[in-house]
């Protein structure tokens, strides 16, 4: 009865998540030089708390309603949901919501971020056009356009899942149901290759990260070579 709520939380918050780190770009973006870390790191502590307490709190209706069904036949418990009409319009609207809110917040806040890094680069540089800062900017941050969009493409198949798939005995699309739902699961496994590796900043520092991991191994087979 935990599995399934819990799986489906922690997509939400991992989503959410995603698009407050998107947030607060584009909020540093927009403050410049005023923009204080140390004010980003205490708002940042209550956003993460205030999006996980958030979240618990709109997934209860649907798990106060989750029942265990003893199937004398199969000799199994199967958990069941039992919705009522307005809770099923309930959830199917919350999973609508934690699809595309989180997705347009990371889409605008890329935008606002190349749009706001190319009208200050033109403001100093007054002696290009804005459409020339702005396709360079573009090109630099390409990578916060192309993530949002593999994380919904990844998410997609859930999405689909979650208003077409029915209670039923068995189905001669189980396997593709399947696939589909753990393909969801792809952005928060692969973090790595869908936000750091597109990006040359954040590559650039994993290089260096790997390296420095690399060099510690070095030390330690050295060490115990002497030994």
């Amino acid at each position: 009865m935990i599995i399934e709520p819990l799986l489906k939380l922690l997509l939400y918050i991992d989503n959410w998540l995603n698009g407050c780190v998107a947030s607060e770009r584009a909020f540093s973006v927009f403050k410049g030089i005023s923009f204080s870390k140390s004010k980003s790191r205490t708002m940042a502590k209550w956003i993460i708390s205030s999006v996980v307490i958030i979240n618990i709190i709109l997934l209860c209706p649907q798990i106060f309603y989750l029942n265990l069904f003893d199937d004398l036949k199969e000799e199994r418990t199967w958990c069941v949901v039992l919705y009522s009409s307005l809770l099923n319009t309930y959830s199917s609207s919350i999973v609508f919501f934690h699809f595309f809110a989180p997705f347009l917040l990371n889409l605008f806040s890329a935008i606002f971020i190349i749009i706001g890094t190319a009208r200050q680069r033109f403001l100093m540089k007054t002696e290009h056009r804005f459409t020339n800062h702005f396709k360079s900017k573009l090109k630099q941050h390409k990578h916060l356009l192309i993530s949002p969009i593999i994380l919904v493409i990844l998410s997609l198949p859930r999405l689909i899942i979650s208003y077409t798939l029915n209670c039923k005995k068995s189905s001669e699309y189980f396997w593709l149901f399947l696939f589909g739902y753990f393909i969801s699961f792809m952005p928060s496994v692969l973090m790595c290759f869908v936000f750091v590796l597109p990006s040359v900043t954040y590559k650039k520092e994993f290089q260096q990260v790997l390296l420095c991991i690399q060099q510690h191994f070095s030390l330690i087979k050295i060490y115990f070579i002497r030994q």
